[in-house]
């Protein structure tokens, strides 16, 4: 499965932190506004990105600009 290797995998790119403000989701505790993230895995609606718990996490597009 690919979502276990993502840990390991090299980042495929970067993305920065432009807002918090989640419509549905409680976001702030797991991403920091301006800090600057690795994408491991990119969707059509989401980056995948080692957020600050550690792990991977899946976030929308719309919190982020790319780098």
């Amino acid at each position: 499965m690919l979502h276990e290797e993502w840990l390991e995998k090299e980042a495929i790119g970067q993305v920065k932190v432009v807002h918090t403000n989640a419509k549905k989701y409680k976001v702030s505790d797991m991403l920091t506004e301006g800090q600057v993230y690795d994408v491991v895995n990119e969707t059509e609606e989401y980056y995948h990105i080692r957020d600050n718990s550690g792990k991977v996490g899946g976030y929308y597009k719309e919190y982020f600009e790319r780098l």
